[in-house]
């Protein structure tokens, strides 16, 4: 059985996919566990940014395929297995802190729907991306290829799924699926630079961009208490110490108030 690993550096946390001997494949308990770690992190408000990654060499190469003949051999069980993935996935899309997934290795199946679930998605050059379940004989629940969908479109999906092959970190650069590629030795290093430039901004603001983006992605349009809330910031110590830092020529302090 695998474990979720939670850590802490300063207002950083990492969350670690860890399965040992299984390429850190997402077992039932695992995602579990991984929407419960989210929960309690959105609730921190010490936080300022969350990394996720895979133990050693592997983000994490999909589900455990060997629970597989057991825990969703029916369609009940299955809508009950997916139910917990869908936790999982809601839980790291949801969170109000910005996530960064650190990717090395293969970053496959459920792996690739958490990675998507992330804010960002630093990749290091060997990494792979993909979903080949077509060549197992099974589709992938909804809810995950709508988490594709956010970020690539149809056309790119219908090629991970349709095709079913690894695409290179340089071919999912391309297509929009991650967000930079570094060499492998230098992955960890900008993955933790990412989030340390994103603790470096005010928390709050941090948190109504991701509000704002996710809103807009509905087309309907803004009421008028919602545009009025997009000034929210005007009452906040933050915005005054912004605007003090930047006068005074020095770094601001923020403390997400």
């Amino acid at each position: 059985m695998g474990d979720i690993l939670i850590s802490r550096d300063g207002g950083i946390a990492t969350v670690t996919l860890a399965n040992p001997g299984k390429l850190n494949a997402v077992d039932a308990a695992m995602w579990r566990r991984l929407a419960a770690a989210m929960a309690g992190l959105d609730g921190d408000e010490t936080l300022r940014a969350v990394v996720v990654r895979g133990d050693g060499a592997a983000f994490a190469a999909g589900g455990d395929l060997e629970e597989f003949s057991e825990a969703r051999d029916t369609p009940d069980k299955a809508l009950a297995y997916h139910h917990a993935v869908g936790r999982a996935l809601d839980a790291l899309a949801a969170c109000r802190h910005p996530t960064v997934a650190l990717v090395h290795g293969p970053c496959v199946g459920g792996g690739l729907a958490i990675a998507c679930a992330c804010d960002l998605r630093i990749a290091g050059e060997s990494a792979r991306f993909g979903a080949p379940i077509g060549k197992l004989g099974f589709s992938m629940y909804p809810g995950e290829i709508a988490l594709l969908l956010s970020l690539v479109g149809p056309a790119v999906v219908k090629e991970i799924l349709l095709e079913g092959r690894l695409l290179t970190a340089r071919h999912a650069l391309e297509k929009g699926l991650v967000t930079r590629v570094v060499g492998d030795a230098e992955v960890d290093d900008e993955a933790y630079a990412t989030a340390r430039r994103i603790a470096a901004g005010a928390p709050l603001v941090a948190r109504w961009h991701k509000q704002w983006i996710a809103r807009l992605q509905d087309t309907a349009p803004l009421t008028p208490d919602e545009r009025r809330a997009s000034f929210a910031f005007l009452d906040t110590a933050d915005y005054r110490e912004g605007m003090a830092a930047f006068r005074e020529k020095r770094p601001p302090r923020f403390t997400g108030k």
